[in-house]
This record gives structure tokens, sequence and C-alpha cells, in this order.
């Protein structure tokens, strides 16, 4: 085996942040030798990045394992993430896995493949998770537009529903030079916009061993991220942060930036204030709607993102109602909308007021029919406007996409002269298919 080139293919469920990492496992293994393959040809190895957050976490794990096994019966597979890190010994029990790894160990998976016959019995190296307290830098290519580079990881919150603390432990933060440095390897790669990503970015400047002292804030970051040094990116957005954590010094400097784009995404997760302690989220529906009434004040046109649960234990039809006026009144874009499944060594697991699947289900639709009622209003409120767009590399059905930077999803025909280019348009008209038609400005580019 060792005089051939051995083959590797990777396959990530859940987050940017997830998609972030694998691609760094993925350069690692590069430098051990390991040429990248389709997950589904026949390959050496298969690595899976996993989730805990989606319900079906082991379901989608057995059903990718599945598909390895049939792509090369003898692939050993590997299965690392956040499932991985919880629930180690249920993923070895699968048939098909060799190999699991936990928090600690995914980074140095190249240590643990000298041998990569296929096993009787599946191996597991799962640390404690309080021994995930360094911090590993990485960032993906997710296509040749944008990348998500992180910037944090684990999280010191301990809300009531979630498992992030127990699969990724405490807050931890990569250097500022780091972060600087990664960004300006994206940029030689031509590419245009980062995501800044992690799994609580607002708490931005623990140290690289979860210290408490901040060596630098979040705010910190994004001024040395504005600065000339990193050359040739256009864009950089914001991924999910804390409301309690945006303070506006940073968004008035996002507001006169000049790569930071205006574009927000704050986790809500409930509009009631009882729900929201019962969660012990760090803030009330008041501070949420100030950062949404600043936000508004200094970026008329920022896009407004919003996380939602539904259906948490206690929830009744009165307390749901308060969320969905408390978002139908708020001048936000669109919302994610999760519905709240109970997770093992959670606090709410136990809560009583435990609210019916049925119902569950209802309230999520409800709140996804508002979000695209927001969606389009905010679309049509940008209708006649000039922007910029970045055009992406998708050709379906010889149309091409791309976002304006307060991400307003636009179309034209595809022109592979445009893929990664930077145009100024004119917001004409909404499709029926909910996107926007633009009119080029001369097929100038934007400089």
């Amino acid at each position: 085996m060792n005089n051939q080139t051995k083959t590797v293919a990777f396959h990530t469920l859940g987050c940017k942040l997830n998609f972030s990492e694998t691609s760094t496992i993925a350069r690692n293994l590069k430098d051990n030798g390991y040429q990248k393959v389709e997950f589904t040809d026949s390959a050496n190895v298969y690595v899976i990045n996993t989730c805990s957050v989606t319900a079906n976490a082991d379901k989608e794990c057995r059903t990718i394992v599945k598909n390895a096994m049939k792509a090369n019966p003898e692939g050993f597979v590997v299965v690392v993430g956040c499932y991985a890190q919880l629930k180690p010994q249920e993923i070895a029990e699968m048939e098909g896995v060799d190999l699991v790894l936990g928090a600690a160990e995914k980074f140095n998976i190249a240590e643990y493949l000298d041998d990569i016959n296929k096993k009787e019995e599946t191996i597991v190296h799962s640390c404690e998770i309080e021994e995930a307290d360094f911090y590993v830098g990485s960032y993906s290519i997710g296509d040749r537009t944008r990348a998500f580079l992180k910037v944090q990881d684990g999280c010191d919150y301990k809300c009531t529903y979630c498992t992030i603390p127990l699969a990724r432990g405490i807050s931890r933060s990569d250097t500022v030079e780091n972060v600087i440095k990664n960004a300006n390897e994206i940029a030689q790669k031509g590419i245009k916009e980062i995501v800044l990503t992690g799994v609580n970015i607002g708490d931005y400047g623990k140290g690289e061993f979860g210290n408490k002292k901040h060596e630098h804030t979040f705010l910190e970051l994004v001024q040395e991220l504005d600065q000339d040094q990193v050359e040739a990116i256009e864009r950089i957005r914001i991924s999910s942060i804390e409301p309690n954590l945006l303070k506006n010094e940073t968004i008035d400097f996002v507001s006169k930036s000049n790569r930071f784009v205006p574009h927000f995404h704050i986790p809500l997760q409930s509009g009631s204030d009882e729900i929201l302690k019962k969660m012990k989220r760090r803030y009330l529906s008041n501070l949420y709607l100030d950062r949404v009434t600043k936000i508004r004040e200094v970026m008329p046109n920022a896009c407004i993102g919003v996380d939602v649960i539904v259906g948490f234990p206690g929830e009744t039809e009165e307390l749901f109602m308060e969320t969905y006026n408390f978002l139908n009144e708020l001048p936000i874009s669109y919302l994610h909308v999760f519905t709240y499944s109970e997770r093992d060594n959670t606090e709410a697991i136990e809560f009583e007021g435990v609210v019916d699947q049925g119902e569950r289900k209802r309230r999520n639709k409800m709140l996804r029919i508002l979000s695209e009622k927001k969606r389009q209003a905010f679309y049509q409120s940008q209708l006649n406007s000039t922007q910029k767009v970045l055009w992406e590399h998708d050709n379906k059905e010889g149309k091409m996409f791309g976002f304006t930077e307060n991400y307003v999803k636009v179309q034209t025909d595809f022109n592979p002269e445009l893929v990664n280019e930077t145009q100024i348009v004119d917001l004409i008209r909404i499709n029926h298919n909910g996107i926007v038609e633009v009119k080029i400005h001369e097929l100038e580019l934007a400089k």
C-alpha cells in the first residue's frame, strides 16, 4: 500500500465549522500522501465528520457508513466530529466502522492510519471533553467564491437544550496572527469572500487553552481583518453571533467597513422571556430588539437572519404566539427554524410540559411561512437599488447565481467569464422562484 498513492474520501454533516475542519483534515492527509477522491469512489479511507445538532445523527451516520461500504467493502471507515465525541460507543457498534476519533484526536488523524485494513472490532480514541482545551485553526474552500474561516471553538454557555459544550469543550480562540495568516492563504487561492465561523464567535479572544483572559476582543479581530494586510479579499461576512456579544462598537464598525458586509445572523431561539430563562440564554427579548434596532439605525438595508427553536418544553400555545408576534413585528430578513429535540445529558430533557411532536411540526411550519414572507418583503425593499454582486460558479439550466453584499440572491444568464467576479447591477424584479433578476451595468466589473 505504501508504494502506491492512498486515496481518501470525505463526507461532512452539519455546520460551516465542520466543513472548515474537514478541509483542514483533508490538507493534513494530503501532506501524508493521500489523494482526495469523491465519496462515491472506491477509496482506501472514508472519513465521516458528524454533527450532534440534528435529531437523526445516528441514522444519518449509519446511512453514510453504508454508502461507503457500497463504494468499497474493504474501505477503512473513520468517524469523527461532535456525534463521535458524544456517543463513541454507539458509533463503534455500527457495522463497517473501523475507527472513531473524538474532539481532541480528529486533527491527528494521520497518526491513527498506520494500518488501514478492516478491523474485526472498532477502535475508539475519544478523550474526556475536558482534554479538548487546545485550538486548531482551520478553513474550508466551500466553492471557488467563498471560504469558511474558523476563528473560535467550544462554548462556555450552559443552554439547557444544547450538547455542543459536551461535544466541543470550552471556549477557546485562534490568535489574531494565525487568523490573518489563514485569511491570506485563502486570498492567494483567488477567493473573494470569507465567512468567519466558530461555535460562539462573539466570545473570541479567550486564549488557545481556554484561559479566561481575552487576549483580543471580537471587535479587535474585525478591525485587524479590515486592514489592507489581507489583500484580495473583497468581502468578509460574520456568521452567527450571540446578541449579548454583538456590541454597538462592532455594529458601528461594520457600517463603515471596507470589507465587512451588512449581514448579521443573530440567534434568538425564543421571543418569550419565560422560555429564554428556561433555556438559560444570556439575554431577554428587549436586548434582542435593541440589537436589531441598532443595526437598522446605522445600516437600513442590512440583512438580518434569526435562529429560533419551536416546541421547547413548557412552550404553551400562548408562549409560542409571543415568539411569533415578536418576530412578525421585528424588521428582520429571514429565519432558520429548528424543532426542539430531546438530547441526552441536557437539563431540558428532564423538564415538564413536553410539546406534542405534531404540534412542534405545526409551529415549525408557521414560522417557515413567516420566514418566506420576511425574505420576500426584504427582497422587495431592495428592488430598484444598485448593488455589488459576487457571481458563483454553479450553472443551473443556463442560469448563474450570486449574492449582493446584503445577502440578496440574484441570477443572470450563465457566463463563465463572470464566475468569482464582482459586478455592479440594478435589482429589477423577483421571479417565480423567489430570486431577484438584475440588469448588469454594461458588463462592467466592480473594482
